[in-house]
This record gives C-alpha cells, structure tokens and sequence, in this order.
C-alpha cells in the first residue's frame, strides 16, 4: 500500500513538473577588462531569449566557448534576473580565457571558417526544477577568407 502510494506521488510530482524549452544565449558584446600572456578578463553581455510561455526566474548561469573542440573561456554569474514568457533579457558576465590556447589552436586552422560551441547552464529558481541546460552552436569567417 505504501509502496503504491509513493508511487502515486511521485507521478504527480513529475506530471506537475513544468516542461521548459531551453533558452537561446547569444553574445553580444566582448569587452577586456584585464589580463597578461596566460589569462586575460572579459566582460560578455549575453542576451537570453526566452522560448517559454511562462517568465524563466534566473538565480545563476555557468557558460564556457570552446573553439574547435577546446574550452578557451569559461565564467559563472550569480547576479538574479527574470526573463519574461516570449521576451529577452540582457545580462553582463565576467569571463575568464586563456587566448594564447586559442591562437594556437587558431593557428592550426586551414579552412575558411571556424567553428564554436556555447555551452552552459541557467540556474532557476523554480521547485522541481534548478537547472536548465543551453548550447549554441555556429561558425565565423576568417578574415580575408572568401
């Protein structure tokens, strides 16, 4: 009886669970607050799209780029903001690279184009549901490239 019971509510619980698209996180300006040969600082301001129907109450965000297979920056943000349902919102991140590591791996590069992937999590602050994961994928031209 017990065991039906636990049942019972643990269904409920997963059913009553809210179903969220993942965001869309897009980059839109790179500024260098600091750094030397190793490591350097950027500001990011990212703009998050919210696909849902419902506002997206974020508590924190964790993001890393990698370029060609290789994390070359990474960042954590815990400053609270809320996305409405079908809106935007725009939010600054410090993040934290290693551009030698990517002028190597750039240097090695024989195409036209390179290849990046954003990856990262939205901390919510929702019960029954903490994290949501987003990725972003895409290419940019080399300069001079045809």
């Amino acid at each position: 009886m017990l065991k039906h019971l636990l049942l019972a509510l643990l269904i409920c619980i997963t059913a009553c669970t809210p179903k969220y698209a993942r965001p869309i996180v897009t980059v839109m300006s790179i500024q260098m607050q600091g750094g030397n040969l190793l490591q350097q600082s950027f500001l990011v301001k990212f703009q998050v799209q919210n696909p849902n129907d419902r506002a997206l109450p974020v508590s924190a965000l964790h993001a890393e780029l990698n370029v060609l297979g290789q994390r070359i920056a990474s960042g954590v943000s815990n400053h609270a903001f809320v996305v409405p349902p079908m809106g935007e919102s725009e939010f600054d991140m410090t993040i934290t690279a290693n551009m030698a590591l990517a002028l190597l791996q750039l240097s090695n590069q024989h195409g036209d184009s390179i290849a990046y992937e954003v990856n990262g999590t939205a901390s919510l602050d929702l019960p029954f549901l903490h994290d949501l994961p987003f990725h972003q994928a895409g290419s940019f031209q080399l300069r001079g490239s045809r």
